[in-house]
């Protein structure tokens, strides 16, 4: 029996990798024979460029950064040969403030531009950006700056042509554009601490930016999807750099030829946190479904709503790994949800 586990890092608990292995551990304790492969994947946040360390190998690069209220901090990004692979969450992400810090009117995303000019320095001509996890509302415009300070204000011209030449993806599943009542404001500035009156100050600041970067361009793509992911990050690699915007698993199974690995399995297993309707929109296990063909495809997850919505898209169980009653403090404790998967995969 060949089983696929392909899990997704539950967020503030497991990585993909833990979660990975304690799904292995379940399933060779009752059948210890089988033949196991552990992808490790993301979707674009927590464990993107370690799920492409797994895939493709390269040299993990260390750079000292600003964070998002721009104190210096230690973040990495993954090169192989020509290409690079940056996780915006290093340096722009919501786990390097505390809740009290969380003001996307002040946060910035000049740090995941230092990343960017760090990598065309080392000769990077393909960027791929995932776009998950960010602090900021700031439509990009820190990264922008950092670029700028990188390079224009010092006359490295040679630089620049440099990163004119750079091929820029994005991966992200968000799907919201820049500005308005579906936008990175009003959608996902709440969640990073902004109040209401927060909410409509950052999104007329990014219509303003939005329409002046129209003017001297030509062309406006902040309504394209896309725009609005990372609190306006997407639109600024869309506008400015000219990226290709692709979903994140997608970006990563293809990557990895996922398709090959999983023609003659026997059974895929796949999983996130909390598992709902939502997971049908473009979500990680739903793009690893796609991906199986007619093989079965198992999804486990700490919470489970919508259970027929997910058995009528396809996936053959739909099992939560938490027993009834468990508190949420004590389902997020990295041994308990370890070994909460293990006893799942054995049933």
């Amino acid at each position: 029996m060949k089983v696929i586990i392909a899990i997704d890092s539950f967020k503030g608990c497991l990585t993909s990798q833990e979660a990975n292995q304690a799904a292995a551990d379940g399933i060779k304790s009752i059948h210890p024979d089988a033949e196991v492969v552990q992808v490790a994947v993301s979707d674009g946040g927590e464990g993107f460029m370690e799920a492409f360390f797994a895939a493709i190998g390269g040299q993990k690069q260390e750079v000292t950064v600003y964070d998002p209220l721009m104190r210096p901090i230690v973040a990495h990004y993954l090169l192989k040969d020509e290409t690079a692979v940056i996780e915006i969450a290093q340096a722009s992400g919501l786990p390097l403030l505390t809740k009290e810090e969380r003001n996307p009117m002040v946060a910035t995303s000049y740090g995941t531009g230092q990343l960017v000019a760090d990598a065309v320095r080392k000769g990077a001509k393909h960027i791929i950006v995932g776009l998950g996890g960010s602090a900021t509302s700031d439509a990009g415009i820190g990264m922008l700056r950092a670029l700028i300070d990188a390079f224009a204000r010092h006359g490295e011209w040679d630089d620049i042509e440099a990163l004119k030449s750079v091929r820029f993806t994005i991966a992200s599943d968000v799907k919201n554009p820049l500005c308005g009542n579906q936008g990175a404001a009003h959608i996902f500035a709440p969640q990073k601490g902004a109040t209401p009156e927060m909410v409509d100050k950052l999104d007329e600041r990014a219509r303003k930016f939005a329409e002046v970067s129209a003017r001297h361009f030509g062309y406006d793509r902040s309504g394209q999807e896309g725009a609005g992911a990372a609190g306006g990050l997407g639109y600024a690699f869309l506008q400015y750099l000219n990226a290709d915007c692709k979903p994140g698993i997608q970006l990563l199974l293809d990557t990895i030829h996922f398709a090959d690995i999983v023609k003659d399995a026997d059974l895929v297993i796949t999983g996130e946190g909390s598992a709902d309707r939502q997971t049908l929109m473009g979500k990680l296990p739903t793009g690893i479904l796609k991906q199986s063909g007619t093989i079965p495809v198992y999804l486990i997850a700490g919470r489970i709503s919508d259970r027929q919505e997910l058995l009528n898209a396809g996936f053959a169980r739909v099992e939560c790994i938490n027993p009834p009653g468990i508190t949420l403090e004590e389902a997020m404790r990295k041994e308990v949800a370890m070994q909460n998967i293990r006893e799942t995969l054995k049933r």
